[in-house]
C-alpha cells in the first residue's frame, strides 16, 4: 500500500495522515479497515507504566589525578563499575546502602532507589557522587567524592534490557497474610486484584508478530528518541496465542536505549513498591506504519479482544495457580469475579499518561519532528523460555 520511505516524505512535507490507535479502533467500527487503512500513514500507541528492568549508562570524566572506579554510590545508590575505569551502570531497582547526603534518613531512605535517581538526573537535579578506586600505576586516585547532574557529566543514556512486555498477569493473593509485590500490595483471600499492561493501546498488543517493530525502530522514550537495541530478556514469543494472534500471557519484550539528557522529567519516575523495592516509571510511544490493511486489522483489536491470566502469589513457586483468564475489557470495568467473588481490579500502567503519549507522539509525527526508520532486523520470534532446574542446589546461609 505505502513505503516507510513515502510516509517520510510525506511527514517532512507535514502531510502525513497519523491517528492514535484509539481513534484507529473507534474508525474502524465507523467505516472499516479498508477505508481505514487507505486513509491513515501512521498509528501511534503509547504506555507509562513500571519497567524495573531498566537502567543508564553514566561516564562521569576523568578526574585528576585519575580513578579507576571499582566501587561507587549515587545519593547512596551502589552502580556497577566494573568495565570502563569511570563508566558506571545505574540499575533502577539497586535500593540505597545509606542515607543521602542532604540528610534524609529513617523510612524514607529505605524506599529510595536507582529509579529515583535517574529520574533525579533527568530533572536536573544534582546528585551526590562517592567512588573508591584500584590503585595503578595509571590511575593512582584512591577515592574521589563530588555532586554531578546530567549537564556535568558525558554520556547518559538509558539501556533497558526489559521493556515494553507484549501481554502480563493479573496478580492476586488467595493466602491469609498481605503479600508485598512487583504488583504492588495484594490483599489476603483475594481481597484485590493488579494488572500492569494498559491492553488495547500498548505498543506490541497492536504487532503481535512483531512485523514492524524490530532492531532500529525509532521511537518515544522518556520524552525523547530511543530505539529498539535487541529483544529484550525473558523474550517469549512462542507463548500461546488467540486466534487474532495475540498472546494469553507474557510474551515478547524488547531491549531499548535512548539519550537521557534528551528526556523529559515527566515521563521518567522513580517509584516504590512497600517491602519491595523501588522501580521506574517510563512512558513508552511506538509509531506503526501502515504498510498494508493487516496493520489496520491488528491495531483494530480491542480490549474485549485480550485476555491475561490471573495468577495466585500466595503459592511461593516459579510456575503458580491460575484462575483462568480474564479480558482488559473486564479489568478496566474496575471489577472481576474469582470463584464466585467479586474482587476490585486497580492497573499499575496509567491509561490517562499513555493515551497522552499516543498523542504527543502523534503531534511529533504530524508536525516533523520525528521519522520513521526501517528496522535493521526482525526481533526473533522464536525464542522458547528457559528456567533454572527446580532441584538445583541451594545454599544454606547459616
Amino acid at each position: 500500500m505505502r513505503s516507510i520511505a513515502e510516509i517520510n516524505d510525506k511527514i517532512q512535507r507535514q502531510q502525513a495522515i497519523v491517528w492514535t490507535v484509539e481513534e484507529v479502533k473507534a474508525r474502524v467500527q465507523e467505516m472499516g479497515v479498508t477505508q481505514v487503512a487507505k486513509q491513515v500513514d501512521v498509528i501511534t500507541t503509547g504506555t507509562f507504566e513500571p519497567m524495573e528492568s531498566s537502567g543508564a549508562i553514566l561516564n562521569i570524566g576523568h578526574t585528576d589525578p585519575p580513578i579507576k572506579i571499582r566501587q561507587c554510590w549515587l545519593d547512596g545508590v551502589p552502580a556497577y563499575s566494573g568495565f570502563g575505569a569511570v563508566d558506571l551502570y545505574l540499575g533502577a531497582t539497586q535500593m540505597a546502602d545509606y542515607p543521602i547526603a542532604d540528610g534524609t534518613d529513617g523510612e524514607g531512605s529505605r524506599e529510595r532507589g536507582g529509579g529515583h535517581v535517574i529520574a533525579d538526573l533527568i530533572a536536573g537535579k544534582p546528585v551526590q557522587l562517592r567512588a573508591i578506586g584500584q590503585v595503578t600505576d595509571c590511575y593512582s586516585r584512591a577515592s574521589f567524592e563530588t555532586t554531578i547532574t546530567r549537564d556535568t557529566i558525558n554520556q547518559f543514556y538509558l539501556f533497558n534490557p526489559r521493556n515494553l512486555y507484549q501481554n502480563f498477569i493479573v496478580g492476586v493473593n488467595g493466602g491469609d497474610r498481605s503479600l508485598y509485590t512487583y504488583l504492588g500490595p495484594l490483599q489476603p483471600h483475594l481481597g484485590n486484584a493488579v494488572y500492569s499492561n494498559p491492553g488495547a493501546i500498548s505498543p506490541l498488543l497492536n504487532d503481535p508478530d512483531l512485523q514492524l517493530i524490530g532492531i532500529g525502530t525509532r521511537i518515544f522514550l522518556g520524552g525523547g528518541i530511543g530505539y529498539v537495541a535487541w529483544e529484550g530478556t525473558q523474550h517469549f514469543p512462542l507463548q500461546k496465542r488467540l486466534p487474532n494472534r495475540t498472546p494469553i500471557g507474557p510474551a515478547a519484550t524488547l531491549a531499548l536505549i535512548g539519550d537521557a539528557k534528551q528526556m523529559n522529567s515527566r515521563w521518567v519516575r522513580g517509584c516504590y513498591f512497600r517491602s519491595y523495592g523501588s522501580s521506574l516509571m517510563l512512558g513508552v510511544g511506538v509509531p506503526l506504519p501502515v504498510l498494508s490493511e493487516e496493520v489496520v486489522v491488528h491495531c483494530a483489536v480491542r480490549d474485549q479482544d485480550l485476555v491475561a491470566p490471573i495468577v495466585d502469589f500466595s503459592i511461593p513457586r516459579r510456575v503458580r495457580p491460575t484462575f483462568g483468564l480474564v479480558s482488559y475489557a473486564q479489568l478496566k470495568s474496575g471489577r472481576i469475579t474469582i470463584d464466585g467473588k467479586i474482587v476490585r481490579v486497580a492497573p499499575l500502567a496509567s491509561i490517562y499518561l499513555s493515551r497522552q503519549i499516543a498523542a504527543e507522539l502523534k503531534d511529533w509525527i504530524e508536525t516533523g519532528r520525528f521519522t520513521l526508520t526501517e528496522p535493521v532486523a526482525q526481533i526473533p520470534m522464536d525464542r522458547s523460555f528457559l528456567a533454572q532446574d527446580r532441584w538445583g542446589t541451594q545454599i544454606s546461609l547459616e
